[in-house]
């Protein structure tokens, strides 16, 4: 089975040449090269969690959004988590340790949320 991309998954229509890439933009999970291929993913598209500036259901989220957990709590990166496995990549590697750690931390509290449930 072929992986997903973001956009396939979410249907948003930001990827090159989607059908709301001229009323939109651009996504830049879609256009971000220098994360191609992580998670086997095209371009950010199974990373997206971790760019600056996504957006999700018209709001701005990414790793340094203003509300991380929204990113784990999405469908997408529950996904590439359960189809990665132990080959998961969380976060990009020129992402500073600060950010790493604050990732980190997030991961651990939403681990906890979603097991009391």
């Amino acid at each position: 089975m072929e992986k997903k991309n973001c956009w396939e998954i979410k249907k948003c229509g930001r990827e090159p040449g989607g059908a709301r890439s001229r009323e939109l933009g651009v996504c830049v999970a879609a256009s971000a090269m220098s994360v191609d291929g992580l998670n086997n993913g095209s371009n950010g598209g199974r990373i997206c969690w971790a760019i600056a500036g996504t957006l999700c259901r018209g709001e701005v989220t990414g790793l340094f959004a203003k509300n991380e957990v929204s990113c784990m709590a999405c469908e997408v990166f529950k996904l590439v988590k359960a189809e990665e496995k132990a080959d998961f990549i969380i976060w990009k590697s020129d992402q500073t340790c600060e950010s790493q750690v604050m990732l980190r931390l997030l991961m651990n509290n939403f681990a906890r949320h979603e097991f009391q449930r």
